[in-house]
């Protein structure tokens, strides 16, 4: 048999195939609006237009103030900016220097909650239990009288838990903290409101709802205070200075209005390829590991691993596996991509290293068909029982 005929893609978390009408946007911008939007003269106005008419957009459909949204590279970038522009903030206006981040964050979260940490703050990491969902009265233990920022993220990116943020960012919220969550996941998965969520930065961005890479977005509370991280014009109220691509930012306005447009037709969608799949895969090898908690927690992501002890095989060559077969799939972020090492998501839920490298993320997107899931499913448990000792 041919595993080669066909190719599936099953890694929607990692990057989304642009959409047509985004790519349209892009096209014709790129061609017909080139002024620099901080320029005076018509086409620099026109440029101007372009820009302000996609962050209202991009407000709109996530229930924010168009003033609110910055735009970013990514959401890397996002992340960094809430992390280090509120850390610097706080230490020189008010001296407090402590941050509270949770232990399955993002490594653009992590890594940045380090880096500070080489700078003379102080970072807490809140545990997570054994489901993959933080608890807020965990979080609530680490705050002291000189913490400034806590930062949980909306979606989990690995095992796709939506983390209690509302219950985080009211306790952040009573105490003064500046609240940061990585929506990154989140944005087209869930119904959202930044308006009514106790959330003061949000992060966000394009290449996982159908949109380019390159472009994303820190929405900021009005009133929430912040160093730029980008220094120079003048540019996204003087919160990230370079002229704005504008190409970029259309067509991150029109996945947004896409994304959030769509979200209980794509969750129903999901939600069936997710049932197709783990009931197929825990028919066929009963000992699989289900990861994080299924009542809460978006169905587009279905993380399952093998037992290290009862599979001869390791985790990369269980990628190799599958993709020989034609299905695109990960074990984890696709952050951390080029070498397959266990998840921290799952180490700081507890697995065993080895259970963790042998772990596979499905994750799944409107394009996704059951055809595809059936044959992903067929293809791990085949290779999942070759390798049983």
């Amino acid at each position: 048999m041919d595993h080669k005929r066909t190719r599936i893609y099953l890694d929607y978390a990692a990057a989304t195939p642009v959409h047509p009408e985004v790519a349209a946007i892009m096209q014709a911008y790129s061609s017909q609006v080139f002024g620099n939007p901080s320029s005076v003269h018509s086409f620099g106005r026109e440029a101007k237009t372009v820009l302000e008419e996609s962050r209202e957009s991009i407000a709109r459909s996530i229930g924010a103030d168009p003033g609110e949204v910055c735009f970013t590279s990514g959401g890397t970038e996002a992340d960094n900016h809430a992390l280090v522009g509120t850390a610097f903030a706080s230490r020189r206006k008010t001296g407090k220097s402590h941050l509270i981040v949770s232990s399955i964050e993002h490594h653009a979260v992590l890594g940045c909650a380090e880096y500070l940490a080489s700078l003379g703050f102080t970072v807490s990491v809140v545990p997570i239990g054994g489901n993959g969902v933080v608890d807020p009265t965990d979080v609530v233990r680490c705050i002291t009288p000189d913490t400034c920022l806590i930062s949980v993220m909306h979606v989990n990116n690995e095992i796709g838990t939506v983390q209690p943020i509302e219950a985080i960012g009211s306790a952040a919220r009573e105490r003064g903290i500046i609240f940061h969550t990585d929506a990154v996941q989140a944005i087209g998965k869930i119904r959202l409101s930044f308006r009514s969520l106790p959330v003061d930065l949000l992060s966000m961005t394009a290449h996982k709802i159908q949109g380019p890479k390159g472009i994303g977005a820190l929405v900021i509370r009005r009133g929430t205070d912040l160093d730029a991280l980008i220094h120079g014009g003048s540019q996204e109220r003087k919160q990230r200075a370079g002229t704005e691509n504008i190409p970029l930012i259309a067509g991150f306005a029109r996945a947004v209005t896409q994304a959030m447009s769509d979200v209980e037709a794509s969750m129903r969608h999901a939600s069936e390829l997710n049932e197709i799949l783990i009931r197929k895969i825990q028919t066929a090898v009963g000992d699989v590991i289900v990861n994080g908690d299924r009542e809460h927690a978006v169905p587009s992501i279905l993380s399952v691993s093998l037992d290290g002890g009862r599979y001869a095989i390791d985790g990369e060559t269980l990628l190799i596996n599958m993709d020989l077969r034609g299905i695109a799939v990960s074990s984890g972020s696709a952050c951390t991509s080029g070498s397959v090492q266990p998840s921290h998501v799952l180490q700081a839920m507890g697995r065993e290293s080895r259970n963790a490298s042998l772990t596979i993320r499905f994750s799944l997107g409107n394009q996704t068909t059951h055809e595809e899931v059936e044959t992903a499913a067929d293809a791990f448990i085949d290779i999942a029982l070759n390798a049983a000792r």
